[in-house]
């Protein structure tokens, strides 16, 4: 799939989202993700969506685009596996670690990739990184934590920010808060995952080792660049 050069980021995000269809199983379920590229992903799953049993959704805002478009969407509970997740990311390396939760659904996005057989990236090339840490980390916290949990950042070098929605800390689907640490350069994701995941206090850090992208589509000038992870 050849691309003109001109395209812009939107339309960039346009074209792995349809490109994610080939990676659709039919007669099952999709693990759906969130944020502007799933968005143009899911617009291009209600053009199949008779083909599938449905859609597992990792937030309020696509479980409601999803619905919007007909497409049924199940409990994770209810759900024994998937053979598919398809989420965006902040960054990506060259080994499928991720960062994730720019759009405040990473607790979400990472028990629905748990239950899938395969994660499916999608991105713009702007995304890809050789060493995760430049996008501000994003974790999620429970709020009587979050001071000691910055402070834990800090002895690490970084610099953690409460996020702020309508000048008031941001409220996650799972009614906790989100820190943003900058400064820190992720070397290790698998070992930097393990070790913040058991810090009290912490839901999830948005750093995606465990739960790696098996595949990446990247969207370039050129048209989709498909990464084997």
């Amino acid at each position: 799939m050849t691309a003109p050069t001109s395209l812009s980021q939107d339309e960039l995000k346009t074209l792995v989202g349809q490109a994610a269809l080939q990676y659709v199983v039919p007669g099952e379920l999709v693990g759906v993700g969130t944020g502007s590229t799933v968005n143009k992903f899911i617009d291009a799953l209600a053009s199949i969506k008779d083909t599938i049993r449905g859609a597992v959704s990792s937030s309020e805002a696509s479980t409601a685009r999803l619905k919007a478009l007909g497409i049924p969407v199940l409990d994770a509970n209810d759900v024994r596996s998937l053979s598919v997740y398809i989420d965006g990311a902040d960054e990506i390396d060259g080994n499928g670690y991720m960062v994730k939760g720019g759009g405040a659904a990473l607790t979400r996005e990472k028990i629905v990739a748990a239950l899938a057989r395969r994660f499916v990236c999608i991105a713009d090339e702007s995304k890809l990184v050789n060493v995760l840490g430049a996008f501000p980390l994003p974790v999620e916290v429970i709020p009587m934590a979050a001071a000691h949990i910055a402070r834990r950042f800090e002895s690490l070098g970084g610099q953690a920010t409460l996020r702020l929605k309508d000048g008031q800390p941001l409220v996650t689907d799972n009614g906790q808060h989100i820190l943003d640490v900058r400064g820190l350069t992720i070397s290790d994701p698998l070992a930097f995952e393990t070790e913040v995941n058991q810090w009290p206090g912490v839901v999830t850090v948005g750093v995606f080792a465990l739960q790696k992208a098996n595949v990446c589509l990247l969207g370039t000038a050129q048209g989709v660049r498909t990464l084997s992870l």
